[in-house]
Formats: structure tokens, sequence, C-alpha cells
């Protein structure tokens, strides 16, 4: 599974774009030379922050999560643009941790904002039918965990669109709030390609450790001779100097503990699709 991720074209200078959930950051390379007219379709819903206080509304167990259509509160619809061309090929099937557009039944060519991601192989279903479902993009493989923790979720019938409808909680009593709902609190493209060594590092990190240092992704700041990131949630700053990565947590201690060499960790950071 591993290896079929990683031999997914442009995986080193694909655009990513990091969705933040309530259970951590969904980090999804996408697949810019396959499937441009796609990529731009999903792009002009991040960067308008149309996706930013949406939630998952669908959750089909070992099959697709999806999101994509809804923000809340207030319950509203994304308002969605112009229908997108298909753009499915047989070289990028719909595979576990694979993106997906959803679309209109008997028409091809009807995406507009929804999106899912395979929780499964599900090649032999969504390839074959209604002239395929394309796969744009693919999720990095420490976000693989964000999503299988919010496919883990409770599912509740709550009419309508939302029959399957992953929930954090139920509420004690009244109507669901958005404590209850799977979130999406924004989505945003990140920098990968001008990215430095550190920002590579320091967004595996967010993402494999979202548990530690969330929010995800502050800007890069620079303080002596140190370039790092500040997390608030935790009152942790993370950040590298000389070629070593290091944290500090002041509730803890003032000293600046040593993670290791940035090699090792833009290793891993590389292998893990960052």
């Amino acid at each position: 599974m591993i290896a079929a991720l990683l031999a997914a074209p442009g995986w080193a200078l694909a655009t990513m774009v990091r969705i933040d959930t309530v259970k951590g950051p969904i980090d999804i390379h996408l697949y810019d030379e396959a499937t441009p007219l796609t990529v731009a379709n999903f792009l002009s819903y991040v960067h308008s922050g149309a996706y930013n206080n949406s939630f998952f509304h669908r959750l089909a167990s070992g099959f697709v999560l999806q999101g994509g259509g809804y923000t809340f509160p207030p319950l509203t619809p994304v308002v969605k643009g112009a229908a997108v061309q298909n753009e499915f090929s047989a070289t990028r099937s719909n595979l576990r941790g694979t993106v997906a557009m959803a679309k209109l039944g008997g028409n091809a060519n009807s995406a507009t904002s929804e999106w899912f991601v395979n929780l499964g192989n599900n090649s032999a279903n969504l390839d074959k039918q209604n002239g395929g479902f394309t796969v744009f993009g693919k999720v990095t493989l420490p976000s693989l965990g964000v999503v299988d923790g919010i496919a883990a979720l409770q599912i509740i019938n709550a009419g309508g669109a939302f029959d399957t409808l992953p929930v954090v909680s139920l509420p004690v009593s009244g109507p669901l709030v958005r404590e209850n709902l799977a979130m999406v609190n924004t989505a945003r493209e990140l920098p990968t390609t001008a990215a430095s060594d550190t920002d590579r590092v320091l967004n595996y990190l967010e993402a494999a450790y979202p548990q530690y240092v969330q929010p995800a992704s502050p800007a890069t700041l620079t303080a002596g001779g140190y370039l790092y990131r500040y997390y608030a949630k935790s009152n942790a700053y993370v950040g590298t100097k000389d070629g070593n990565v290091y944290y500090l947590v002041p509730a803890i201690s003032n000293d600046v503990t040593l993670m290791g060499t940035l090699a090792d960790w833009l290793t891993t950071a590389t292998a893990n699709g960052y």
C-alpha cells in the first residue's frame, strides 16, 4: 500500500492542500498535471474559503468519507460553481487513500464541490461507474491515520443527505451543534515546491503529531538563528538551527531540547510525502 501511494505521479512537486479537521490535518497531494481541470476546480473552492467550517456529511464504512457539500452553523449548502469535465483515467484508480470528486448519477461531467476519500480499494466499483470517478489526489501517509480516525466515528441517520452522518458525539439534548460534527475548520494550500527544508519538516510534524503541534502550520518565524513555528494550543515551539531540529515547551522546561538532525527528519518527511 505504501509503495502504491508513493508511486503516484507528481509526488515530490505536487500542490498540497491541508484540510484542518477536528481530528487533525488531512494533507492531500494533488495531481496537477494529470487532472488539471479537476485540480483547478478543487482549488477554486479552497482559495475562496468555501470549505472553511464545512463538515464530513457522509461516511460509508470501508467505502468512502465525503465532504465539501455543507457548512455549519448555520447549515448551509456550499455554493457550487460550474461542473467540471470528467478526467477519469484507469491509471489513477480509486484505491485506499486516494481522493476523488463526487458527482450526480448518470452524469459523468457533473462534479462540483463535493469530494471524498476512498477508505478501501474501490476500483472494481468506482472506476467502472458513471464514466469513472476522477481521482485527483491522494492523502499523505500520516493523514491516513486522521482519515481512519474520522472513519471510525459513530454514524447516525439525520435524514436527507445526512442519513450516514459521522458524529464526534451526540448532543446531550436538543439538535446537533458544531461540537458534534466531524468539522473541517479550514482548507488551504500549503507551499510545497518552494518550501524550505524546515517548512517541509514542520509540515510533516504537524501532520504526524497533531496532538502536540496544533493549530497546524502557523507562519514560520525567525529569532536567534532559529527558523521556528509557535503552537499556541500546546504553548510549544518547534524549529531548526545549524542543521538540527529542536523543541521548547516553556510550561515544562526553559531548556531547548534536541529532536535530531534536520537531515534525518527531512528523510522521514520525504518518505511520508512532504
